[in-house]
């Protein structure tokens, strides 16, 4: 045992005798508890033989502790601005500062003294008001908050590199119950699904929804009136849910699902690592029903599980099927009244024509919207072929517009029998089959004319009335005559060549198919090949 000093003895023995706890000693003296508890049994066994401890009766008057050491110090002397703290006390709570108040002082008052004294009388009243928050309550049921956060940090799929995915916290404001999920990226749909798998886990959705305005949520923050993500808006309306966005930079009105994030990061992640995401959303889902669900909540001093099973007949029922979700394009309605999706065309009346509509894309369907209003105009099955039309025959437009005068007279320029193929075509499938239109006189751009011309006459002839099948054609015109010019001719006297006749081609077309034939294989632009006059049997 250390031997402590006389008086620390004395003090100890005083204290004992005083009533003091073993505690309020170590505090008063800093002596280990240790060391006062030995004391303390030393002075039960012997108490009169103890080194320098007192031996007087017990009447005599313990003496005073703390005990004063030194003079005692003068009473502070009073500040010259003591007669005008009232006057000083108001001007502070009006945001006024010590400058001003010194020269009022000196104005109206008649004040003698310094400015340093008003300014140290100024820092020893000035109030700093508290921020303040209202304490809301909700009924069960009524409101959900949700948030990111970041995860703890998991090893990417296929590589060695740890990061953290985003948090996603959904907390029931009446109970305390959250849902927590992590996920790698977050997009419109990933968002919605989020809310749906919260809504499924608790049962049930909720009257209202708290968000702040992240993108997936909000596209346009607005106190009044904020655009919602279209995705967002048909899930909350699917599931008869209100969103009500916090204002910009107040996380206060969402601060329950705020406390939920930081108390998932500090107690359950800290310190953690997972290998797949799977593995920390399950241990999530089992610190959650574990843990953090049988907790007591501090405001409400009450189970947080217990809470949630009277929240759970509160809130509202889940609908039948899970929302159908969808990506939305703009799309401008062609001179035939449709639209082009993928390749294929979709009846857009009574959208006129010219017009901008919006197109929802879903899974199996389509659907038309007024662009302005989000008003359906038309809703149709989507078809799996491409350049299929989907266009009641009713509803056809056959009459020619500026685009299909142009389209016929580029067919004319060809040759007689695509100009007939042309207009046929337009003829039994009206505007919309412009598209096939398109495709047959763009074929000037790649064959010579009477090759495209001939093919229209052979689709004519075979009833195949198609650009697909007039491509064809076109392609293998074209390689037969190549072809029979790498073979050749046989060599024949000058005296047995025949120099006119009905099935001799005239000069200049072979030189064009000669300078075309060059040109493709080449790649390039090459000089113009003599023309060279062939009798044909």
């Amino acid at each position: 045992m250390n031997v402590l000093k006389p008086h620390l003895q004395t003090t100890i023995w005083t204290l004992l005798k005083g009533g003091a706890t073993q505690r309020e000693i170590e505090r008063i003296t800093g002596i280990s508890r240790h060391t006062i508890r030995t004391y303390q049994q030393r002075f039960a066994a012997d108490p009169a033989n103890c080194p320098g401890v007192a031996t007087d009766p017990p009447s005599q008057t313990a003496p005073p502790w703390p005990p004063t050491s030194g003079p005692v110090a003068p009473p502070l002397a009073t500040s010259k601005c003591e007669p005008h703290r009232a006057f000083i006390d108001a001007q502070l709570r009006l945001g006024r500062n010590a400058t001003a108040i010194y020269q009022d002082l000196v104005d109206l008052h008649g004040f003698d003294g310094a400015y340093n004294s008003v300014k140290r009388f100024c820092a020893q009243l000035r109030h700093k008001e508290p921020e303040q928050f209202d304490r809301l309550s909700f009924a069960p049921g009524e409101e959900m908050q949700v948030d990111y956060g970041e995860g703890a940090p998991t090893r990417m799929p296929g590589t060695e590199r740890w990061r953290k995915p985003r948090l996603f916290v959904a907390t029931l404001r009446y109970s305390r119950r959250s849902f927590r999920r992590v996920v790698w990226k977050s997009s419109q749909q990933v968002w919605a699904e989020l809310h749906e798998q919260a809504w499924a886990y608790f049962g049930g959705s909720t009257h209202y929804v708290v968000l702040d305005n992240l993108k997936e949520g909000v596209l346009k923050p607005d106190l009044y009136e904020p655009a919602l993500n279209p995705v967002y808006a048909a899930t909350l309306a699917h599931y008869e849910v209100v969103a009500d966005p916090a204002r910009v930079r107040d996380p206060n009105r969402k601060g329950t699902v705020e406390n939920a994030i930081q108390h998932t990061q500090a107690t359950a992640l800290k310190g953690r690592r997972f290998e797949t995401i799977e593995e920390q959303n399950a241990f999530l889902e089992h610190w959650e029903s574990r843990w953090a669900a049988s907790r007591i909540h501090g405001a409400e001093r009450r189970q947080v599980q217990a809470m949630f099973e009277e929240e759970r007949a509160h809130l509202q029922p889940l609908p039948a099927t899970r929302m159908q979700y969808f990506t939305e394009v703009q799309r401008t309605v062609c001179d035939d009244s449709c639209v082009r999706i993928d390749h294929s065309s979709y009846a857009a009346r009574p959208a006129p024509i010219g017009s901008k509509v919006l197109v929802r894309l879903f899974e199996r369907r389509i659907e038309i919207r007024e662009l302005r209003t989000q008003a359906l105009l038309r809703t149709h099955e989507r078809v799996d072929r491409p350049g299929s039309v989907v266009l009641p025959m009713a509803e056809r437009v056959f009459n020619p517009s500026r685009e299909t005068r142009y389209i016929l007279a580029q067919a004319r320029a060809i040759g007689a029998q695509a100009s007939r193929l042309c207009q046929m075509l337009f003829a039994i499938e009206g505007r919309v089959g412009q598209r096939k239109l398109w495709g047959i006189v763009n074929l000037a751009k790649r064959y010579p004319n009477h090759f495209i011309d001939a093919a229209c006459a052979g689709a004519m002839e075979q009833g195949v009335h198609s650009y697909r099948h007039v491509k064809a054609l076109t392609e293998r015109l074209v390689a037969d005559a190549l072809a029979a010019l790498q073979a050749g001719t046989p060599t024949q006297s000058a005296s047995t060549l025949t120099q006119q006749h009905a099935l001799i081609r005239s000069a200049d077309e072979y030189g064009d198919l000669f300078a075309h034939a060059a040109t493709a294989t080449s790649g390039g632009t090459t000089s113009p090949t003599p023309t060279t006059e062939i009798a044909q049997p």
